[in-house]
């Protein structure tokens, strides 16, 4: 059974840190771009960052630049966003997502992913 679960998420004060994971199983992420997004009340969903499979390059919405890091651990099956200096305007639900394709094209377009995780809670507020 193909999955993602995305973990790691919580309540956190503005300024603080949290590192999402988001472990795959059911098949291998070796192969596949991994997307992040997030969606809070109200809004659309949007995309917060891409790291491709074959380099490890990254890609971050404006937003996110320079606080968000995402990173992966192919042994392990898992990729990870560390999030920090966070703000409150960071509050939403996270999801990772799964492209069948090494590389982020288009990455901040949801059609391009073939799997998504159930997404964990981030909330920022003191």
């Amino acid at each position: 059974q193909v999955q993602l679960v995305e973990s790691g998420g919580g309540l956190v004060q503005p300024g603080g840190s949290l590192r999402l994971s988001c472990a795959a199983s059911g098949f291998t992420l070796d192969y596949y771009a991994i997307g992040w997004f997030r969606q809070a009340p109200g809004k659309e969903r949007e995309g917060v960052s891409c790291i491709s499979s074959n380099d490890g390059s990254t890609y971050y919405g404006d937003s996110v630049k320079g606080r968000f890091t995402a990173s992966r651990d192919n042994a392990k099956n898992t990729v990870y966003l560390q999030m920090n200096s966070l703000k409150p305007e960071d509050t939403a639900v996270y999801y990772c997502a799964a492209h069948r394709d090494r590389l982020c094209v288009l990455w901040v377009r949801r059609r391009e992913y073939d799997y998504w995780g159930q997404g964990t809670q981030v909330t920022v507020s003191s």
